[in-house]
């Protein structure tokens, strides 16, 4: 377990640079604030960390215990990853033409309880960059003598916290930024940062090995 608390912090630094690039999460978080009040941006961030809780719980229970003892299959996985990111970068970068990028907050935003975490949770379960996470780096940060499917449950519920603390700061900074938000510029530029920490992670996942 000593060794387990050792790679937290590491861990949760990845955990949190994973959550501010710009991304599905940051729009829906974005929009819900902007649109429907901070009460229903809160309820989809919950939302949101559920998911990541999910996929940490998928990966534990066999996906990366498949993953670790085969490496054809990790490879398989990892080039899939890599494929989809960089094609999913891509995409990012078209949506520059348009005038708010990919942050385009003028559809309606969810209120009630159930449907903005139901939001959020579906937000999160669609979210690439959250599979991509839970399945092939988690397990790379748990020691090599600790239970891997208890490691990468432990530590998606850490990415969970950190998720849920970035995007509760990101929900009380949007009243003061709601002026800044709005102008096309600033979206635009969102979209190329969402593109560029998109080709970081495929970058990342390149290299990363089988555990």
């Amino acid at each position: 377990m000593i060794e387990l608390l050792k790679v937290i912090p590491a861990f949760a630094a990845t955990a949190l640079l994973l959550a501010v690039v710009p991304g599905q999460g940051v729009a829906m978080v974005l929009r819900q604030s902007l649109v429907g009040g901070r009460r229903s941006a809160f309820y989809s961030v919950m939302g949101n960390s559920t998911g990541l809780l999910i996929w940490g719980a998928l990966s534990s229970v066999g996906l990366s215990a498949i993953f670790a003892k085969s490496h054809f299959a990790f490879s398989v996985l990892k080039y899939a990853g890599v494929i989809f990111l960089v094609g999913l970068a891509i995409q990012t970068l078209w949506q520059l033409r348009q005038e708010f990028g990919k942050f385009d907050f003028t559809s309606g935003a969810k209120t009630h309880f159930w449907p903005a975490y139901r939001l959020g949770l579906f937000t999160n379960l669609a979210n690439v960059k959250a599979a991509v996470f839970a399945v092939a780096f988690i397990p790379q940060f748990v020691p090599k003598h600790f239970s891997l499917g208890w490691g990468i449950f432990i530590l998606a519920c850490v990415q969970s916290c950190v998720s849920m603390s970035w995007y509760s700061f990101l929900i009380s900074a949007v009243d003061k930024a709601s002026v800044f938000l709005a102008r096309p510029t600033v979206r635009r530029s969102l979209t190329a940062i969402s593109a560029g920490g998109i080709l970081v992670l495929a970058i990342g996942l390149a290299f990363t090995s089988p555990r």
